[in-house]
């Protein structure tokens, strides 16, 4: 019996296997961006201010509107398969207000589906719900450091989005 298609295979898994775990963790390369957007369907960047994220173009790195304009140190990780995002940020002098859904119209999250070296552990005691963008985030406060995360939920009230012509209210799929 011919084993060697056999030993191929279990070193093309455990390659594929070491690289799931370890990609993450690689500093930016050509190479890991193009494996975590084709194999992990996911993508990361930095912006030294809020001025420097793009407000055209590339959407998925776009600030949602209830961060403060004076914001630095800012990470997005994006899902490229879907809505869900995660952002740290560090607050300037402008302070974050207070959270902006009315009661009863925001919906009990599990948590990030994402993952990032720059998120913490664990957020979800210290998380408020905030419904002024297209996506309902959770925002939790850790002095002057801001995580929030969407699921790609639409906030209550949302503006429409146009797809192929049609307009769709947030709610309608």
């Amino acid at each position: 019996m011919n084993r060697r298609p056999l030993v191929i295979a279990a070193a093309a898994v455990g390659v594929l296997a070491t690289a799931a775990f370890a990609l993450p963790n690689l500093p930016p390369n050509p190479v890991t961006n193009a494996l975590e957007d084709r194999v992990l369907h996911e993508k990361g960047k930095r912006f030294a201010t809020a001025a420097d994220a793009p407000a055209r173009g590339d959407r998925a790195f776009a600030l949602p509107s209830w961060i403060p304009a004076d914001a630095t140190d800012i990470r997005i990780r994006v899902r490229t398969n879907g809505e869900a995002r995660l952002i740290r940020f560090t607050l300037g002098r402008t302070a974050l207000d207070g959270p902006q859904c009315t009661d009863g119209t925001q919906k009990v999250k599990g948590g990030p589906r994402l993952a990032a070296r720059w998120w913490p552990g664990d957020t979800r005691a210290e998380e408020r719900p905030e419904c002024r963008d297209r996506h309902q985030y959770q925002v939790a406060v850790r002095g002057k450091r801001v995580y929030a995360w969407t699921d790609g939920t639409p906030s209550p009230g949302a503006p429409a989005k146009r797809s192929a012509g049609v307009v769709r209210t947030a709610g309608q799929r």
